[in-house]
Formats: structure tokens, C-alpha cells, sequence
């Protein structure tokens, strides 16, 4: 696979198919979320009250390493946890991306991201998936029998963000897998350019109202600089039930 690092306009781009942008970082704010989707999955922050949440990330899928930056410089008690296919991947994002060192609190796995949940017992609180070939093709990271090692892999409470993909203007991501491994408990955010996130959840429901989510996203953007406020504004219905 060919890695492409680009920049432009103040922004350094990770490519790996010079027609699909796979991460970017602002080099004056190597610490934010350059790209929608990857502000979009840090939705399920707005879905809990507990500061302490979550302790334990798994994120599979590297990339130029946003958000595990914006993890580790916000998320100060949480163990994350990077599982990454290959291995030029995480030389890149620590030469040009800024990943941190590994740490007490950070590691990284090469592994392929079906295997590794086929085989790990270990139980997150999170776990985020965000992982595509040079062509954008998530493979076996979309498929129902992933998804239900997700869920498997979950602590009680616990929840999983996918980012999915479209390949055409028009077409529609495939959610079904997901809500089949998760029982439906899952709550799609409107598309964002090519991306779609999806949110899944197990344990106890959680009904939350737009009005809750807006003053918890106005504590995150204080607390972090993320402004999630546009994405709720794009919600359609009052309450969610997740």
C-alpha cells in the first residue's frame, strides 16, 4: 500500500488512494478534529453524564491518528487501546501526525482488526471503528459476526461508533449489520459528505432530549474545543431513545 502525506492550506493529509483522504491534522491545532466524521464520533461523549466515562477505549483503525490525539490529550484517566493493520501506518503517524508515544495509558497493537476481537477478552467501555483498505473498503470490519465480537467485547453500559463509508454520491450506507448485532439499539447521524456514523449501544436505555444534548455539548466544546452543536442541530427528532 502506498502511503501519500500532502499538505495544504495548513492542513497535512494522510492518503492512501489519492482519491479517498484517510486523516488530517491542522498544524496549528494538531490537537483538534480536522474532519467532520471523525468530530461525529465523539458523539457517544454526549450520551453519558459520567466525566469518569469512558475508562477503557478500543479504537481499531489509526489513520493520521486524530482522534486518538484528541483522546489522549482530553480523555486524561481513560486507557486507549490502538489496533492498527499495518505497521507503516503507525511509523507515519508518529513522524508526521504527532501519535504519542506508547505509555501506561496508550498502546498500539498491529493486528488486523477482525482478528484481534475474535481472539482479545479484554472489555471496553468504548469502541470506535474507523478502518478501510486503500480503496475504501472496510472488508470484515462491516459485517454482522464484527459487530457482535464488538458488542461481545463491551463493558455493561458500553458503546460502539462506526464511521461507514458510501462509494457513490447517492448511495446509502448499510446500517443493517449493525443494528442486527445490537438489537437496533443504534442511533445513525445524518451523512456527512461520504461518511456516515453510527451509534450503538447495550445495557440500560438511555433517553436523552435535544435540548440535554445541546447544554452537554456546550460543557464539551468548553471543556475540549469540539463543537458538536452542528451535528445536533441536524438531528430530526426531540428526544433520542438509545
Amino acid at each position: 500500500m502506498s502511503i501519500r502525506i500532502n499538505e495544504e492550506d495548513g492542513v497535512r493529509y494522510l492518503q492512501f488512494d489519492p482519491h479517498w483522504i484517510q486523516g488530517a491534522m491542522r498544524l496549528s491545532r494538531p490537537w483538534s478534529l480536522e474532519l467532520d466524521y471523525t468530530r461525529e464520533m465523539m458523539m457517544a461523549l454526549l450520551m453519558r453524564r459520567d466525566r469518569n466515562w469512558p475508562g477503557s477505549v478500543l479504537q481499531i483503525g489509526l489513520g493520521a491518528a486524530s482522534i486518538t490525539r484528541f483522546l489522549h490529550r482530553n480523555l486524561s484517566k481513560a486507557k486507549l487501546e490502538v489496533v492498527e493493520i499495518d505497521y507503516e501506518v503507525v511509523l507515519n503517524a508518529w513522524q508526521f501526525f504527532r501519535l504519542p508515544e506508547e505509555s501506561a495509558r496508550l498502546k498500539i497493537e498491529i493486528a488486523d482488526g477482525y482478528k484481534y476481537m475474535a481472539t482479545t477478552r479484554r472489555k471496553f467501555d468504548l469502541i470506535l471503528v474507523d478502518g478501510f483498505d486503500a480503496r475504501g473498503r472496510a472488508g470484515q470490519l462491516h459485517s454482522l459476526p464484527f459487530y457482535r465480537l464488538c458488542r461481545a467485547r463491551l463493558n455493561s453500559g458500553g458503546m460502539m461508533v462506526t464511521n461507514l463509508l458510501s462509494r457513490g454520491r447517492h448511495a446509502k450506507p448499510n446500517a443493517d449489520p449493525i443494528r442486527n448485532a445490537f438489537d437496533d439499539r443504534v442511533l445513525v447521524l445524518p451523512p456527512c459528505d461520504a461518511n456516515t456514523v453510527v451509534v450503538a449501544k447495550i445495557g440500560a436505555p438511555i433517553r436523552v432530549t435535544i435540548a440535554n444534548l445541546r447544554a452537554s455539548a456546550h460543557k464539551l466544546k468548553a471543556r475540549t474545543g469540539l463543537n458538536l452543536l452542528p451535528t445536533i442541530s441536524r438531528l430530526g427528532s426531540d428526544t433520542l431513545l438509545l
